[in-house]
């Protein structure tokens, strides 16, 4: 087995940099990682009002991390995860790679970007949030990929190298794509519908007949990234420690519901790190 890390941080935001924060002031052994660093909703921000202490813009207040990241020696890896299992050590996957620690701090935030009726109906029967994972399952099939961001038109790329025809509904501008074989679309699919597994999208001019349905967004909904979580609607239900119903899996920031706020996140992702300490000393959680 790999090395096995004491926390796995999953999210680049502030609630998952706060956690990383405390716990490099723990000296613990931890992997923070997530698609992006901070992420562009900060980074335009016009202007933060609700953060102590802080007067500016979204960019200002990446600049102050980032400044502060370099002085404290804390690391952020660029790697989405694609699914965590509970065990002793969790595995935490990212595409074709595996990453094993004692516990999880969950930070993912919020994505709502290409949600459509019928996804989590047709979960593991023909809906997919990686195309790393699954796209070799529908080789020679027809597929269609919501991209939430031009980031994930790699993915998309990915999949036409096994399936028959991709169509890529695109969730912004101008989408490029190489392959032959992927039709791109500019309008959000309103629906997933199957018997068993997925057969169509449904669009707001008729339908589609697909095998299957990539939902490509930074991060997959909390029930779905990891098994047995137990959630209420799109939010992580914690404990005021924020550990939740899995013992050693902490939750933190906009993933356990309102108010969205960077106050909030900072908060929880301190609680969680503290946490997530306190538990591997067999005194918590």
């Amino acid at each position: 087995m790999q090395n096995v890390y004491d926390v796995i941080i999953v999210g680049g935001g502030i609630a998952g940099y706060s956690a990383a924060l405390t716990l490099q002031s723990l000296r613990r052994k931890f992997l923070w990682m997530g698609t992006e660093l901070l992420g562009s909703k900060l980074r335009s921000a016009e202007y933060v009002r609700n953060y102590p202490a802080l007067l500016g813009d979204g960019a200002l207040f990446a600049a102050r991390i980032e400044e502060q990241m370099a002085r404290e020696g804390v690391v952020f890896t660029k790697k989405r995860a694609d699914g965590i299992y509970a065990g002793e050590p969790f595995t935490v996957l990212a595409g074709e790679e595996s990453f094993f620690s004692r516990a999880v701090i969950l930070a993912t935030g919020v994505s709502l970007a290409g949600t459509i009726g019928g996804e989590e109906e047709f979960l593991g029967r023909g809906v997919s949030y990686c195309a790393v994972c699954d796209g070799a399952l529908y080789r020679g099939k027809t597929v269609a990929a919501v991209l939430a961001r031009p980031v994930y038109a790699e993915e998309a790329e990915y999949l036409a190298g096994f399936a028959a025809q991709v169509h890529a509904f695109c969730l912004y501008p101008d989408p490029v794509f190489h392959a032959e074989n992927i039709v791109a679309h500019t309008q959000m699919p309103r629906a997933v519908e199957g018997g068993m597994r997925v057969e169509r999208l449904v669009l707001a001019d008729g339908s589609l007949p697909v095998d299957g349905v990539f939902l490509l967004r930074d991060a997959a909904p909390p029930a779905a990234l990891v098994g047995g979580l137990r959630t209420e609607g799109s939010a992580v239900v914690t404990a005021r420690d924020c550990s939740t119903n899995l013992k050693g899996l902490f939750a933190a920031g906009d993933v356990t519901g309102r108010p969205y706020q960077y106050a909030k996140a900072a908060g929880e992702g301190q609680v969680a790190a503290y946490s997530a300490h306190a538990f591997l000393q067999g005194t918590g959680s």
